[in-house]
């Protein structure tokens, strides 16, 4: 049987670049064939794959955002001392599994055509995984508590949730959040909170001397965040339009993150002992000015709205984690691993109301006759949809949070016990660690108070080095 040969679009690119022209390029030879009108598409069940020109050239964008929910993510959760595996492991499962489920959820409601055929595209697969971090950031409020069927069930519902969430906010309400401040952060964020309320362990101090980190750990942490830290200018402005508007994200998100980090530094060092600085806020706060500019970082936010951005957050962060965390744990019955309130909630918030207030504020003046047509409605009314979309946001993360929590409460599902959460040991082999070769290293936990370090108990008997 003799198949039909197809001149597709990428053999015409080919022989473009092979042809005489010193000039050709993959790049404008694939320009050429799409004036030629050539169309690379292929057909096959559900599912239509589509290329377009413009399409591969946010392929950089897709790996940056792509390597920020892999590399980024995963190697954040590293910093506890025995669950270093689940940390980047269970983020991995989560992931691969949740983006999967993200193409045919957010298919069904963006991208079914008239033929009933889900069109898979490189914006698609960078929604996926828009999609999977609000689970991720969810994960972080548990980790080390639960079992990988109970982060399998969480990213079920939650992928679910994201996609009707975002579907509201996006067509319905025609809410503006290129950066996900809302969509993303708030979301995610009150949903890992409200489950870890619902699955509070009263005796979890049980394995208190688990639930801390070491010099290694947090190194292996300190790498997640620098990844995140250079990528989130292109997480915020992967699928805006691209020209002004992308140019724009990029910029605030830049300089809004620079602007953090300088304040994160300050403000941890003045709440420390000695003017020392804590490597949680480095490693967590120091990303905060990237949330918060998420749903703004397209609009005429301006240089110096950016840096003001971003010092607000840096400063709301860290004393998150100095004072909040433990408010929360205490009071509220929240007990969150890894601060995500203090990263994702309140500056996904902030971002929010940056975005309704910013939205409300634009004039023609500012924007010109053709940008002030960003935006689906008069500034004033824009500026009240920002705030109905973040409204929502809040509604169906703790909403579903609470409705999550409740089944994941069910005692089916193989969760660790009180003395043996914050340890791979349950759900990985670890490899066995010859104490004769490995100088005892001291010991700490950055996620919780001074005081309570203080009191933990330390072997150094072992450890001959002169002392100050």
């Amino acid at each position: 049987m003799v198949l039909p040969f197809v001149y597709t679009q990428q053999d015409f690119i080919t022989d473009v670049c092979r042809s005489g022209d010193k000039l050709a390029t993959p790049l404008t030879a694939f320009d050429s064939a799409m004036r030629a009108g050539w169309t690379d598409r292929m057909e096959k069940g559900l599912f239509r794959y589509h290329l377009r020109g413009l399409e591969t050239r946010i392929l950089p964008g897709f790996q940056d955002v792509h390597v920020m929910i892999f590399v980024g993510f995963g190697f954040l959760m590293t910093f506890l001392k025995r669950y270093s595996f689940g940390g980047v492991g269970f983020n991995f499962l989560i992931a691969a599994f949740g983006l999967q489920w993200a193409l045919l959820m957010q298919g069904w409601f963006h991208h079914l055509g008239d033929d009933g055929k889900i069109t898979i595209n490189v914006y698609g697969m960078i929604n996926a995984d828009f999609c999977v971090a609000g689970c991720l950031i969810a994960y972080g409020a548990l980790l080390g508590k639960v079992s990988p069927v109970q982060l399998m069930v969480l990213t079920l519902f939650g992928v679910t949730l994201f996609a009707v969430e975002e579907y509201i906010i996006l067509n319905l309400i025609k809410a503006k959040d290129a950066g996900g401040s809302m969509v993303i952060h708030t979301f995610g964020a009150y949903y890992g909170l409200a489950i870890s309320w619902m699955l509070y362990r009263p005796n979890l101090d049980q394995s208190s001397r688990l639930q801390r980190s070491v010099y290694h750990s947090d190194v292996f942490a300190m790498i997640g965040t620098l990844f995140l830290w250079m990528f989130w200018p292109s997480f915020n402005s992967a699928i805006t339009e691209h020209g002004d508007g992308q140019h724009r994200a990029a910029i605030n998100t830049y300089l809004s993150l620079a602007s953090t980090v300088l304040t994160t530094v300050a403000v941890s060092s003045v709440f420390q002992k000695h003017g020392k600085l804590d490597m949680v806020h480095i490693q967590n706060s120091t990303l905060a000015g990237g949330v918060a500019v998420g749903t703004a970082a397209e609009f005429m936010l301006m240089p110096y709205g950016s840096l003001i951005v971003g010092f607000c957050c840096g400063i709301l962060s860290t004393l998150g984690y100095v004072y909040i965390t433990p408010f929360l744990e205490k009071h509220m019955k929240i007990q969150d691993t890894c601060g995500i309130h203090n990263l994702h909630a309140m500056p996904g918030v902030i971002g929010g109301i940056v975005g309704a207030i910013t939205a409300a504020a634009a004039t023609e003046s500012v924007y010109g006759a053709k940008g002030i047509h960003l935006f689906d409605f008069p500034p004033a009314k824009q500026g009240g949809h920002q705030a109905g979309a973040l409204c929502v946001a809040l509604c169906f993360g703790i909403g579903g949070g609470i409705l999550v929590g409740a089944i994941l409460r069910l005692p089916i599902w193989g969760d660790p016990a009180d003395d043996n959460c914050f340890d791979d040991e349950p759900y990985w082999e670890v490899p066995e660690e010859d104490e004769e070769s490995v100088p005892p290293v001291l010991q700490y936990n950055n996620h919780m108070r001074n005081k309570d370090v203080a009191e933990s108990n330390f072997t150094m008997e072992s450890d001959t080095r002169p002392r100050a």
